[in-house]
């Protein structure tokens, strides 16, 4: 009986670890698809501030709903038809530019500094190889590993490019719905709590949803700032790129604490490498002024009642998630720390304080 016993368990034992595989890699390769409905919630919960802001107001739920997806898909459809044209337009003249630019002498100036450098590479001959490389798609068998490397990479970039675009169709689709169920969605997620714990559940949960809607709301109309003020700016000093840099500045300002002074060092250096040091100096002292009014009078005022989550935490929350899911990874992990960050505070430290 004893071995029979040991045996069962075992059997069991084994069965289970195959379950865990068996749904580890089923959540692996359904991971993607979990990011998009994560972005999308987390979406949803930063326009739910709006749709409130409207039923306060004496408008229906229903009518707020729909004045909200109205706004955000004629918003759509006006970026896609009106704004995407000129970044294209503008982003294929900042490439020809920067390829003009390195063709006037600077590769070479380049150049010699790289052999003078390093004397013992042949930079030249990689340079030869990689253009022959790029005018004939045999040869690039042929290629240095190095280079291959870069050009694989550059491929795999275009194609990421792609399935950001594509995933952000798909989770602006998912954002609607959930805006659109969300009461249905919290009563359900409610009801599978016991009665006895519900109440505090509920209190909880809205606290943290509210936060993470804030924080959302919050990042987007810093992005929308720096994105405008850029605007004019640069259209003020004469940039005929105003546009593209524009956009840059708004996405890379979505991302918090890094991403103001990641856009506004970009397109200095941009600024400066196109049109010359007497544009890039009142640029770089325009987005040096701005970082600070970012930091001591924009986020504070903007981001007042969101969780405040600490710069570390931040730059380690967006790395992990980045590393592990991609973009979106990165920016879902924002607002998961900081519901982690909310829970931890409401629950965790107060049942350490009573015991």
């Amino acid at each position: 009986m004893r071995v029979k016993g040991a045996f069962q368990i075992g059997l069991l034992g084994g069965l289970g670890v195959l379950l865990a595989i068996a749904i580890a890699g089923a959540v692996g390769q359904i991971s993607s698809v979990l990011v998009y409905a994560f972005a999308a919630i987390f979406l949803a919960l930063g326009v739910d501030p709006i749709v409130q802001f409207l039923t306060r107001h004496r408008f229906p739920r229903w009518l707020a709903v729909l004045t909200v997806i109205v706004a955000i898909l004629g918003a759509f459809v006006g970026i896609v038809f009106l704004i995407v044209p000129r970044i294209v337009d503008q982003f294929s003249t900042l490439i020809q530019g920067v390829v003009a630019t390195f063709q006037a002498g600077l590769l070479d100036d380049v150049l010699d500094w790289a052999q003078t450098t390093f004397p013992g590479v042949d930079w030249q001959g990689m340079i030869d190889d990689t253009l022959q490389a790029l005018q004939d798609p045999n040869t690039y068998a042929s290629l240095p590993p190095q280079l291959g490397s870069v050009v694989t990479t550059v491929i795999g970039a275009v194609g990421a490019t792609v399935a950001a675009l594509f995933g952000g169709f798909i989770v602006l689709v998912l954002m609607l719905y959930f805006m659109g169920s969300l009461p249905a969605l919290k009563s359900a997620m409610y009801r599978l709590v016991p009665a006895s714990k519900r109440p505090t559940f509920i209190r909880i949960a809205e606290q943290i949803m509210s936060a993470v809607g804030k924080f959302v709301t919050g990042q987007f109309a810093l992005g929308l700032c720096n994105g405008i003020l850029s605007f004019v700016m640069l259209s003020i000093v004469g940039s005929e790129l105003a546009v593209v840099y524009a956009f840059i500045a708004f996405l890379a300002s979505t991302i918090p604490l890094v991403g103001t002074i990641t856009a506004s060092v970009t397109i200095s250096l941009l600024v400066l490498l196109l049109d010359g040091p007497q544009t890039a100096l009142p640029v770089a002292i325009y987005y040096a002024v701005y970082m600070q009014f970012e930091a001591y009078v924009l986020s504070p005022q903007i981001m007042n009642r969101a969780v405040k989550v600490p710069g570390v935490v931040v730059v380690l929350a967006a790395l992990t998630g980045g590393t592990l899911l991609g973009i979106l990874g990165a920016l879902v992990a924002i607002p998961v720390a900081a519901a982690i960050q909310l829970i931890l505070k409401e629950v965790v430290i107060p049942r350490q304080d009573a015991l």
